[in-house]
């Protein structure tokens, strides 16, 4: 299927270069080289690969190469200064697209600046919205829950077959990206921290109580934790508060890209896939309109909380909580919606027998909700 970001990359490669990360195999490779349909004249080049690698090196491509692909190039030394050297010099007509599976930002930073010269792109895993012309909302999200959203398991559409890609997939990662983070000593730990996290999805995170549990410093949870979220593995949802430094030093939820990778039942899964969602749509928005828009959940000092919270300019626009079953209105959302009535109040449930309002809220069946998102 055409990917989302198909369109807004096509248009802006007619202005400047174009950065696209997300994490492994969520499809960046694929969507570039569909890209490549749309010019005359394209090059793919991917720096693990040992003979691309040493073109990329040399420059040698040909100059009238309408469309430059560098794939992976973040694993070279200072790429910074070397795309800016070949942006500034190319031709032109020459449209650049850089990709990789490491947040470009921090991986290997060198003091050079691309600042003018690119727009930044995150490639995110399938969600219900994409699915909305193929599979019903109600299917797509069960599937989501049961599979990930990642293309390969995803579309197998088997259990087995998505259970092998995985338990491969978190190998490589390991393996091979984390040691470019950490050292090798430090791989044991990661591992077990990475398995530590599967089962506390969705509840703050205490970097002291899982200190505790590897045997390691709260900062060096800390730092791994970072090395995570670099690489597209996990990301982590901050509470919401007129505050920015507090909400800082406030406890993040975290939460897997890959919704299959989860320890849990059917509530947990179905808020991991409520979060991947929910990112796809704030990073859209993001990258591609430049909105002021941000993910958050809210919690008080009392255990009061809600699991999701869109914010604009500082200002919480939206407030939901995510059931798996349970029609009931909740207290706690009830509660906030109170407080907060310029907010829309949504209760999504995935089971959901008939849509009603209560109070301030609104009831609504999880898949059309979702399906109904930017991307």
């Amino acid at each position: 299927m055409k990917r989302y970001l198909y369109d807004p990359i096509k248009k802006d490669l007619q202005k400047k270069m174009v950065l696209l990360s997300g994490p492994r195999q969520v499809g960046k490779t694929w969507l570039a080289k569909a890209l490549m349909d749309e010019f005359k004249a394209p090059q793919y080049l991917n720096f693990d690969n040992m003979a691309d690698a040493k073109i990329i090196n040399k420059q040698s491509w040909p100059v009238q190469n309408d469309l430059l692909i560098l794939d992976e190039i973040h694993k070279k030394q200072e790429w910074k200064k070397f795309i800016k050297g070949v942006f500034d010099t190319r031709a032109n007509n020459q449209a650049m697209l850089i990709t990789g599976s490491a947040r470009l930002d921090t991986f290997r930073q060198s003091g050079k600046s691309l600042a003018g010269r690119y727009f930044p792109m995150r490639l995110n895993p399938i969600s219900v919205r994409e699915l909305k012309d193929s599979v019903p909302p109600d299917e797509a999200l069960a599937l989501l829950n049961r599979l990930g959203g990642f293309p390969e398991p995803f579309l197998s559409g088997s259990e087995m077959q998505a259970t092998r890609w995985r338990n491969q997939y978190y190998t490589d990662l390991i393996r091979e990206d984390i040691l470019e983070f950490g050292r090798l000593q430090e791989v044991r730990s990661m591992r077990l921290l990475l398995e530590l996290l599967r089962s506390r999805v969705g509840s703050p995170i205490s970097y002291t109580s899982i200190a505790q549990d590897l045997q390691i410093a709260p900062n060096t949870v800390r730092r791994y934790i970072d090395i995570l979220e670099s690489l597209f593995i996990v990301f982590t949802v901050r509470p919401f508060h007129t505050n920015v430094a507090r909400a800082i030093l406030k406890e993040p939820k975290l939460y897997f890209y890959d919704t299959g990778f989860v320890l849990g039942g059917e509530g947990i899964r179905l808020e991991n896939t409520c979060a991947v969602c929910l990112l796809k749509h704030v990073q859209y928005l993001q990258d591609i309109i430049g909105e002021d828009i941000d993910l958050h959940y809210i919690k008080t000092k009392d255990g009061k909380e809600v699991d999701f919270s869109l914010c604009q300019k500082g200002k919480a626009t939206h407030l939901i909580e995510v059931k798996a079953s349970d029609d009931s209105l909740s207290a706690s959302l009830n509660l906030f919606a109170k407080k907060l009535p310029e907010a829309t109040a949504i209760q999504l449930v995935q089971n959901l027998r008939r849509e009603q309002q209560k109070d301030n809220v609104a009831i609504v069946g999880a898949g059309k909700w979702l399906a109904q998102l930017i991307a």
